[in-house]
């Protein structure tokens, strides 16, 4: 289950941009842009994130999965299309093969909701038992 791999290292990503900004305290959410034709089966992505954010900064947070649609052009004759699933590459106006892939492969992080405190203002934990 490649969803596991792809969970991690989004888990990884936010967590080094978290590192990046002061006085994060946890990640409320984090969107994705998950193509069509990326190989990506969202529900198990989303199962697999609950998991892996058990333990991190992360833990709670909702993932949000946003699909995009494959599209294609055809160099010949510039007509472009839905390619769908499973993804029709030849061209449906002329059935030409020489096809540029427009959208449908991303998987990329858009957004991240984090709460951040003043860690300044947190009072001190006592080292009294």
């Amino acid at each position: 289950m490649h969803e596991m791999s792809i969970a991690l290292a989004v888990i990884d990503q936010v967590e080094t941009a978290a590192a990046q900004h002061t006085g994060v305290t946890a990640v409320r959410s984090v969107r994705l842009k998950v193509g069509e034709l990326a190989g990506v089966v969202p529900d198990s992505l989303t199962f697999c994130f609950e998991l892996a954010c058990a333990g991190t900064l992360l833990e709670g947070a909702e993932l949000v999965t946003e699909e995009v649609p494959g599209r294609a052009r055809c160099t010949p004759c510039a007509r472009e299309w839905a390619v769908g699933m499973p993804p029709r590459l030849n061209c449906p106006g002329c059935d030409g093969s020489a096809v540029e892939l427009l959208a449908g492969r991303e998987l990329q992080i858009t957004d991240v909701r984090w709460e951040s405190g003043d860690p300044a203002a947190r009072e001190p934990i006592s080292e009294e038992s």
